[in-house]
This record gives C-alpha cells, structure tokens and sequence, in this order.
C-alpha cells in the first residue's frame, strides 16, 4: 500500500528505436545558442563565450507526431536539435570520461513561444513560459550508442511542409557533446535518464496549425511532427 497523499504523477519516457523498451526520462537541460549561425540570427555575437543552459520539465517531452499549439501565444517557433540521453552522470565529470555516460542520440524540437520568451527577455525574466510548456519538447526514438555511435558531425536539417527552414552540420556545434556534459556536471548533479538539447542552426521560424513539421539528423533518421 502506497503512502503517497495523492497519485504519482506518470513516468515521462522516450522510446527506443527498434525496441520495446523505454528510456525514463529525469531532466532536460537545453543550451543556448550552441551554433554560430544561429546566434547571429538572434541578436548575439557568435564568439565562443561560456555555455548557459535553461530547463524544460521532463513531462514536456511527447512522442505521439502531434504538436497541439499552445495557449497565449502567437508566434511558436520551431528548433531542431540533437538529443543525448545519459545513462549515468555524476558531479565534476571529466571531459575525457564525459562520453562514457552517454546511452543514446535522438532528435528533438524545442517548440518555443517566441513572443512570451522575447518578453522574457525585455524585462531580464526566466524564459520557462516560452519554452517549457505541455508538450513543447517533441521527439524522435533514442538510437543507442552502440549503434550509432558517437555523433560529432552530420547533417541536421528541417523542413515545413516540404520547405526547408533549417539546415547544419553537428560540426558547427560552438560546445560540443562532451564540453556540454562536463560543463553541466560543474552546475548540477547529473543522473541517468536526463536529456541534453545540443541546440539549434539557423533558420527557426513560426509554425501555424496544418503544418507539417520534419526534422532530421544524419544517423539518427527523421522526426516527423504534425501541428493542431
């Protein structure tokens, strides 16, 4: 018998590809302005500064192809990013030891309320009700390591309704995977079952109902996401 006062809230997860099986999903850290290009295109200088990092909430991630679009906004932008899935974590990890906690890549939208966030940023707020809202954190099936390897280059690319909005090369990540993973591990306790949102190339846009969002990373396959 439970002790609990009221029902535990459901276990948020990602599936595996090929699988059966579920990856249990802890946190989300996402990183700002990870591809030059993209700084650019928002106001920043691209030069390599220190990493920031903002939360979504693990129960924002949603695997079911649909993106109902949200309340109080009227300008949702779309951001494909590569995804890392720990198997592990630890506090001070190592640069050469970050890899090894890493299960799995998959494919990401960090869905945004660009007007919300823009205000966010005007008055110097946390940017959480632009970005970590139900279902804003759509996603593909994590490929494990062991078949994919490690990504450190490939395509990353994104597509409207068959118009291309975005498109990169994982090369062109300003911090990459394991610099994320040591720098994150300086800030919190890191754990398997979280998620890290590499960031996104240039070309992120609004998104309206009907839209048919594809996304794609070079090894990974595609992430096909449809607005209501």
């Amino acid at each position: 018998m439970s002790n609990y006062v009221i029902t535990p809230s459901k276990q948020a997860t990602v599936a595996i590809k090929d699988s059966d099986d579920l990856f249990p999903v802890r946190r989300i850290y996402c990183i700002g302005r990870n591809y030059a290009d993209h700084a650019i295109e928002m106001g920043h200088d691209p030069d390599r500064e220190p990493p920031f990092f903002f939360q979504k909430n693990s129960d924002n991630v949603d695997c079911s192809g649909e993106f109902p679009y949200p309340p109080q906004t009227s300008d949702v932008h779309h951001e494909i990013e590569l995804v890392v899935a720990l198997k592990s974590g630890g506090v001070d990890i190592a640069l050469d030891e970050a890899l090894g906690h890493v299960y799995g890549y998959g494919l990401g939208l960090d869905m945004t309320r660009r007007d919300l966030q823009d205000e966010m940023k005007k008055m110097g707020r946390p940017w959480e009700i632009g970005k970590a809202f139900e279902k804003s954190a759509p996603m593909s099936p994590i490929t494990p390591v062991s078949q994919v390897g490690h990504l450190d280059a490939g395509t990353i690319q994104l597509m409207v309704n068959g118009e291309l909005r975005q498109k990169g090369n994982l090369n062109q990540m300003i911090w990459k995977v394991a610099e994320m993973i040591s720098c994150l591990s300086e800030y919190f306790e890191l754990a398997a079952g979280d998620l890290i949102m590499s960031g996104t190339p240039a070309g992120v846009g609004p998104v309206v109902k009907g839209d048919v969002i594809v996304g794609s990373v070079e090894g990974i396959g595609e992430l096909t996401v449809t607005v209501i």
